[in-house]
């Protein structure tokens, strides 16, 4: 999700109706599994770094050579541009179906759609995650920042779009970022985001170390960026959100959501032919979005099978995290997995971590992702009535889980 939640769930309630049509084919909805160390947001951030110079930065995503006599890059970040979102949005933005046809970008993801280049998200597929895992250059596990919300050791939850300076940034988020890292070797590093972000718990734990400069829509973002990169050699990176919120309001693929495409494709015009000599322009997202019709939504508030036994709920509706009555995990298990069946994997914590989606865990995060992981597959989602904002339940595109439509992102590069 993006922006803030109190921001996002003021918009006008509404039933779940007709939901659009988002062009997912089947293999879309085959399992992802984040590739850190290979091809992951997390090993964007240390490449670009080790093209710019940056003391002990590793390439692993071999940019060198494509990126060979730059000596600035400019880093977009779109919320919510999946790779599976490409060929539903290129009709309407020529410029970035131009970047998608270039050809695979350094490295592809198996399966990727019109075999365009991609990276991984981290997992969960989320924004708070992926913000954190490319800022900072490593796997969640890591940074600590292991979903949309998540519980604090006093039992209070967190959300992370709601996040001001309590717990502290720097000990809930305890990693430095590699905008830090860039500018203690003398690499300047400027962030170019909303300028309510500034100084927010989140803004911290990515981003903390770069010159923040507010931008307060699309057209700013680009101006910003451009200003810059034209001002010397350097990593500049921003973000932009409206893709990701009119999914999430009106579904992939409805008029507000080809709307936002068309407005990425002008900030795409302008930077791809605004670039200074020794620049590049990457594009990536934090992750993709499906949309969910009414008869695939769960919901353990209004369940007694699925309440029974928790004690605690936090994640979002593609991930949950569970926390329960003690001794009752593996009824609460078989509980979930005879009510959603197919429809999701339930996990043990250890399970879900020693199966790797967040890279190695020390123990001071481990128990921020509960007793129980739940995963959803194909188009279900588990609300959480009495426990979140009940706008949660009235969205129509969500994202968070291991599916490849909301695993895999673009990464595009203009030179």
């Amino acid at each position: 999700m993006t922006v803030s939640g109190s921001e996002l769930f003021a918009e006008r309630p509404r039933p779940v109706g007709a939901v659009p049509e988002d062009g997912l084919p089947e293999e879309a909805f085959r399992t992802v599994a984040p590739a850190y160390g290979a091809g992951s947001l997390a090993d964007l951030l240390p490449s670009v770094c080790a093209v710019l110079g940056v003391p002990g930065a590793v390439d692993v995503l071999g940019l060198g050579e494509r990126l060979d006599g730059v000596d600035r890059v400019g880093v977009l970040l779109v919320d919510g541009l999946g790779t599976y979102q490409l060929p539903e949005a290129v009709p309407f933005a020529p410029v970035l179906a131009d970047l998608a046809r270039s050809g695979p970008s350094v490295i592809g993801v198996s399966g990727a759609p019109d075999g365009a280049g991609a990276l991984t998200a981290g997992f969960p597929s989320t924004t708070p995650v992926s913000l954190v895992t490319l800022g900072t250059g490593v796997a969640p596990g890591a940074h600590g920042v292991l979903g949309f919300t998540l519980r604090r050791p006093d039992g209070r939850v967190l959300n992370h779009i709601q996040w001001a300076d309590d717990p502290d940034p720097r000990d809930w988020q305890p990693v430095p970022t590699r905008m830090e890292t860039a500018m203690d070797a003398g690499v300047p590093v400027t962030v170019v985001s909303a300028p309510e972000f500034e100084g927010t718990g989140l803004s911290l734990a990515a981003n903390r170390g770069g010159r923040y400069l507010g931008a307060g829509d699309g057209a700013a973002v680009t101006d910003g960026m451009l200003a810059a990169l034209r001002s010397g050699p350097g990593l500049v990176y921003g973000y932009h959100p409206d893709l990701d919120r009119a999914g999430h309001l009106d579904g992939v693929c409805s008029d507000s959501w080809r709307a936002a495409v068309r407005g990425v494709d002008r900030m795409l015009d302008r930077l791809v032919h605004g670039l200074p000599a020794g620049a590049a322009l990457l594009v990536i997202a934090d992750h993709g979005q499906l949309n969910v019709p009414g008869s695939a939504r769960y919901d353990l508030g209004a369940d007694p099978v699925l309440g029974a036994g928790v004690i605690g709920v936090t994640g979002e509706p593609r991930v949950r995290y569970l926390y329960v009555a003690d001794g009752s995990r593996d009824d609460v298990m078989a509980n979930w997995r005879a009510v959603l069946g197919e429809d999701a994997r339930v996990l043990s914590r250890d399970e879900a971590i020693a199966e790797g989606w967040y890279g190695p865990v020390p123990p001071r995060h481990a128990d921020r992702l509960g007793d129980v992981v739940v995963m959803c597959r194909r188009r279900a989602v588990v609300l959480a009535s009495g426990w979140e904002p009940a706008r949660v339940g009235e969205l129509i595109a969500y994202h968070g889980s291991g599916t490849a439509a909301e695993m895999t992102i673009p990464f595009l590069i203009a030179r």
